[in-house]
């Protein structure tokens, strides 16, 4: 069966400013040493399972030029460009309908773009496993991380312990993002999973439950499926996709589906949610800090700086964010990283959209 994948490339990064903004956004930048951005990171740890031409990358329409020059040896046709936002059950959902028409039947990795991964060839190994379920009936799977530590950030998935066939389990249900001390009760507990975002299914099983759960993107994917291969693609894309239901797949269809199973993940997987992650993927001094660029440190620790053309110095600071662009600097309190959308909200409401 053919194997394609579709990566999700259409977010703004917001918690990533004033590096990511609206013109190049996260899954654009280059967050390690190595000088890969997060996108290139994604698209290159898929091939030994997945075929350049069958590599499809959905992104808002501005982003087109980022990505011919990040990923040129990706086919042109294989870029999705949605005229507006509208999460990602129609992002998907449009991804599955063109996948089918052009191969019949085929299994769908449906991936974020902007995640890391440390141990790739477990990773590699876990998503063929997945492939085999979602072969195997009409299933939906769905990768979740085993849980470290008592994560608030993150939605959760239960699972049934005694399930397991193959390392795949079944799902019992997701779970919204938790506070502390119910993300504690979590780890805990051992039968529940980070929700990653990952999915896997061939694109027939996807599309006939957008069919029975969202019978509403269903009726309004099929003009622009029709379209498809044609001259009219662009116009029916633009005509039809801003009037699709702004849903995510996860409430959208994961929450009502049925035969939903989960792989529990050991790969070493990080969503690279904020600057925090900065010192989890990249080295640290001895005294905890992570600084790239022109960085002068004096008795400061556990801080994250990251310079740009000009030196920046640091003087006896602890747990600090600074980050330094052409036209604007970020500082910030480690334990604000997950605010600083209030930072973009005060930028609009002052007129500072040339900043976003």
């Amino acid at each position: 069966m053919k194997t394609t994948a579709v990566i999700m490339a259409g977010g703004k990064g917001e918690r990533f400013w004033p590096k990511s903004r609206t013109s190049c956004p996260k899954q654009f930048l280059s967050l390690t040493a190595d000088g890969e951005t997060m996108i290139q990171k994604t698209v290159k740890r898929l091939t030994p399972l997945v075929a350049q031409e069958d590599i499809y990358i959905v992104t808002n329409a501005a982003y087109l030029d980022l990505i011919a020059e990040q990923l040129p040896e990706l086919p042109a046709e294989n870029v999705i460009a949605e005229p507006c936002a509208r999460n990602t059950a129609p992002c998907i959902g449009l991804a599955a309908a063109i996948i089918e028409k052009k191969y019949g039947e085929a299994v769908m990795f449906v991936l974020p773009s902007d995640h890391l991964i440390h141990a790739e060839d477990m990773y590699i190994d876990t998503l063929r496993k997945a492939a085999e379920a979602a072969q195997a009936g009409e299933n939906l799977v769905t990768l979740g991380i085993t849980p470290t530590y008592p994560e608030t950030g993150y939605g959760y998935i239960r699972y049934v312990k005694g399930s397991g066939k193959g390392g795949v389990y079944e799902v019992e249900r997701f779970v919204e993002k938790p506070d502390l001390q119910r993300a504690q009760e979590y780890l805990a507990d051992g039968g529940y999973l980070w929700n990653s975002g990952m999915f896997i299914w061939k694109a027939s099983t996807i599309l006939q439950n957008i069919k029975a759960h969202m019978p509403e993107l269903y009726e309004g994917l099929q003009p622009i499926t029709a379209a498809y291969g044609t001259d009219g693609f662009d116009k029916a894309l633009q005509d039809n996709f801003c009037k699709l239901p702004a849903e995510s797949v996860d409430f959208g269809i994961m929450e009502k589906a049925e035969n939903i199973y989960t792989i529990p993940g050991t790969f070493g997987w990080d969503d690279v949610g904020s600057w925090l992650a900065l010192e989890r993927i990249n080295e640290t001094d001895s005294e905890g800090n992570m600084l790239s660029g022109d960085v002068i440190n004096v008795d400061s620790k556990n801080c994250t700086v990251c310079g740009g053309a000009r030196m920046v110095a640091v003087l006896g600071l602890e747990d600090v964010v600074i980050v330094d662009t052409p036209d604007a600097v970020l500082v910030c309190d480690k334990n604000s990283t997950q605010d600083i959308k209030k930072v973009l909200a005060e930028l609009r409401s002052h007129g500072r959209l040339e900043l976003l």
